[in-house]
């Protein structure tokens, strides 16, 4: 089984420190303070809004604003099991039914030409079009429920509002570059593979490698990448969900 070279340890989130892995490249922590990426991330009319809701004077909360049960705590955890099982499902099962399932090891090649990883970047991209869309919408349900509660909850969900604004171009754009860092790894494990296969076929080993095993490694480490963009994607909720928390 084709597994990437292990690379120098890095601290950084676990997708970042995933795509290292997978891309075969090193990644060195950044010197920058996160203020000063901060900012060139947010735009002048953004920072003029961010310092709106931290100074500002922001409506009252209603009465009865501060209870919270367990309704949104289970609403967070039925959108992301949604979102889990979706992963789990497209990444496995989608390019599957394209391909159709393994084959024996005489008809390893025509099955290996005829895979492409374009299947596969269009499940990623329809993934993430699907949590960006799933999350987003439980962000703003969150702030509602935040912004009813009293005047400091108030400005804090009009700070993540803004943020949101500011931010989300810059963070689409970034994990907009993930499928292709996932195609460079596709055609690796593949290329792998039919070295492999060549090797021994040329020496006759009848122990090669069965024909789609490669495949199964690119699975899973797509489905890896998915669930750690969506532990990435969900950090903003799960800080919503803390103040609501708190009394």
């Amino acid at each position: 089984m084709v597994q990437a070279p292990q690379r120098t340890a890095f601290s950084g989130p676990t997708l970042i420190r995933l795509l290292a892995r997978l891309a075969d490249v090193e990644v060195t922590e950044s010197r920058q303070s996160l203020s000063d990426r901060l900012s060139q991330w947010v735009h002048w009319t953004d920072a003029i809004a961010l310092s709106t809701a931290l100074n500002g004077n922001l409506p009252c909360a209603p009465p009865g604003g501060h209870a919270l049960g367990s309704v949104e705590e289970i609403e967070c955890a039925r959108v992301r099991s949604a979102l889990v099982n979706a992963i789990a499902g497209g990444s496995a099962s989608a390019a599957a039914k394209r391909h159709g399932p393994a084959q024996t090891s005489s008809q390893g090649d025509s099955m290996d030409a005829a895979l492409d990883y374009p299947a596969f970047r269009q499940i990623y991209l329809s993934m993430q079009q699907t949590m960006e869309t799933g999350i987003g919408n439980l962000r703003g349900r969150l702030r509602a429920k935040l912004a009813a509660r009293t005047p400091d909850m108030s400005r804090l969900a009009e700070v993540d509002a803004v943020m949101e604004r500011a931010l989300s171009p810059r963070e689409r754009s970034l994990l907009a570059t993930v499928p292709g860092l996932l195609g460079g790894h596709f055609e690796r494990l593949r290329k792998a593979d039919r070295e492999t296969r060549a090797d021994a076929q040329a020496l006759e080993d009848a122990s090669v490698i069965a024909p789609g095993a490669w495949l199964t490694v690119f699975r899973k480490d797509m489905r890896s990448v998915l669930l750690a963009e969506l532990d990435l994607r969900f950090q903003p909720v799960e800080g919503l969900l803390a103040a609501l928390r708190t009394r």
